[in-house]
């Protein structure tokens, strides 16, 4: 495994044990709202702290931009580390097993390192820039799916962007005609993990952070996968806006997004 992917890997396993003891006892988990429906939680801000300490003991030059404590420019800021450290709160927050910790490196702005650890199921989503995707040390690939009937889509609701809601329900609708179901599961790390292993074929969600899609990004691409925005160009970290899908299948989302596209703008 490459040198910096280890460190992340190790990184994620010591905010996983934080976020998994925390889980055992909800009841001591102390949480607020810091935004609009947007959870934030002590187990986040001791969960990235552990992420970032055990980054810097082996790199203490590097730069960092994180969900909770944002950009810190470190001396070197060729390498940067995006960090999510829970991915899912509000699941975790209302005892719902499904939540990640995400870490995605950049070295001069290009995504290189990727990982993604499930802590309740104990699953390692990893990939290295033109070495594939990893499950649990095993290649994963996307699904052969060319065409969106009999496909399972992954989507995200506006909860940040509710004057998007309508154009949201409306796309919804156009797609959920022509796939076999759609699935909000509540972390955007894990949806694109989960069309890297050809669980879901496809990921749609408006309004994302750039911690919340990073890791994931390189780990569904390196499995196959094409990212692009609603526009079907590469925007979607300044705009939030994303569609991760094997290629024909996102060629077919774009599609049914596209007379949408004025309210979302």
């Amino acid at each position: 495994m490459q040198p910096m992917l280890n460190i992340a890997v190790r990184a994620a396993r010591n905010a996983g044990k934080i976020i998994a003891r925390s889980y055992e006892q909800l009841d001591l988990v102390q949480s607020e709202l810091k935004g609009a429906n947007d959870f934030v939680t002590n187990v986040d801000k001791e969960a990235e702290q552990a992420i970032i300490s055990t980054i810097q003991a082996s790199y203490p030059d590097h730069s960092f931009v994180a969900e909770e404590s944002g950009v810190t420019d470190g001396k070197n800021q060729k390498f940067q580390w995006v960090i999510d450290p829970l991915d899912g709160t509000t699941n975790f927050v209302k005892g719902i097993p499904h939540f990640s910790v995400s870490i995605a490196l950049k070295v001069d702005g290009k995504l290189e390192q990727a990982v993604v650890f499930d802590p309740i199921r104990g699953e390692l989503f990893t990939a290295s820039k033109g070495a594939g995707a990893q499950l649990d040390g095993k290649r994963i690939r996307v699904s052969k799916a060319k065409e969106l009937a009999g496909t399972v889509l992954s989507t995200g609701f506006p909860y940040r962007n509710r004057h998007q809601l309508e154009a949201y329900q409306n796309i919804f609708s156009d797609l959920f005609t022509q796939v076999a179901d759609m699935r909000r599961m509540g972390s955007a790390a894990l949806d694109l993990c989960y069309v890297a292993a050809g669980r879901f074929e496809g990921f749609w969600e408006l309004g994302l952070k750039p911690w919340d899609t990073a890791a994931g990004q390189l780990i569904a691409r390196e499995a196959g996968a094409v990212v692009a925005d609603f526009e079907g160009g590469d925007n979607y970290d300044k705009s939030g806006n994303i569609v991760v899908a094997t290629p024909k299948v996102l060629g077919a989302i774009l599609k049914s997004i596209r007379p949408h596209l004025d309210g979302i703008r």
